[in-house]
């Protein structure tokens, strides 16, 4: 099965390459970095964390560009993802009984470009944010449902610990573990491979964030809920 879906991939080879590097340029907008400079006149990366991501962007432009960054963050995740669904449905790749599995693996590969582009990005001399929004709109191409209760796992982390990081790692852990629970296993296990895969990437660009963590020096975000006037 495996070489017979190889032998389709190399006669789609062009489009696939070229999906690809699409989506690993749409992964590699600088969104903080863009907003900071022409709208704040500020370099994000010079301030708070120093990380040109939609946390930081909270903590130092405010909660308006911080909303708009992180919507973007997720859009070009969830659009660079969805490539795969546009080669199929269109016919720029072969149709056949391998689409299903076609599909996933496009979706996989292309999600994690812009992942890897928003981590590595071109256009910030490849030094970009930790991928987390980016990763949410890849994930919920991937699985929408399995992705929303991720979500929610990072609310109720972020509730009660104030910590962005925990709840980005712990809620990125979830996805692959919720997917060997029978009711939301996935037609193929290469899904959840490739979202321990992305828990590690995860883990490797929080490196600093686990150290705080651990010396109980991390930032807390500040939440706070309005009292409603009486």
């Amino acid at each position: 099965m495996l070489a017979s879906f190889l032998e389709h991939v190399n006669t789609d080879l062009y489009f696939i390459l070229t999906a690809g590097l699409f989506a690993y340029l749409l992964g590699s907008i600088p969104t903080a970095i863009w907003v900071g400079k022409y709208h704040y006149g500020i370099d994000i990366r010079k301030h708070g964390s120093g990380n040109s991501g939609a946390t930081n962007t909270f903590r130092v432009l405010g909660k308006k560009a911080g909303i708009f960054v992180m919507a973007i963050d997720i859009f070009k995740g969830w659009l660079a993802t969805s490539l795969a669904v546009v080669l199929v449905s269109f016919d720029i790749v072969s149709y056949d009984e391998f689409i299903l599995y076609k599909i996933v693996f496009y979706k996989l590969i292309f999600g994690s470009l812009a992942v890897l582009g928003h981590i590595f990005p071109i256009y910030a001399n490849f030094k970009g944010g930790k991928g987390v929004a980016t990763l949410l709109g890849m994930m919920l191409a991937v699985d929408a449902q399995i992705t929303l209760i991720s979500v929610g796992i990072f609310v109720i982390v972020l509730l009660l610990s104030r910590y962005v990081s925990l709840g980005s790692l712990i809620a990125t852990l979830s996805f692959p573990l919720l997917l060997f629970i029978p009711k939301f296993h996935p037609e193929d296990p290469v899904v959840i491979v490739f979202g321990f895969l992305m828990f590690t990437i995860v883990v490797l660009t929080h490196q600093k964030n686990i150290v705080k963590l651990i010396q109980g020096e991390e930032s807390r975000a500040n939440i706070r809920f309005k009292k409603k006037s009486s």
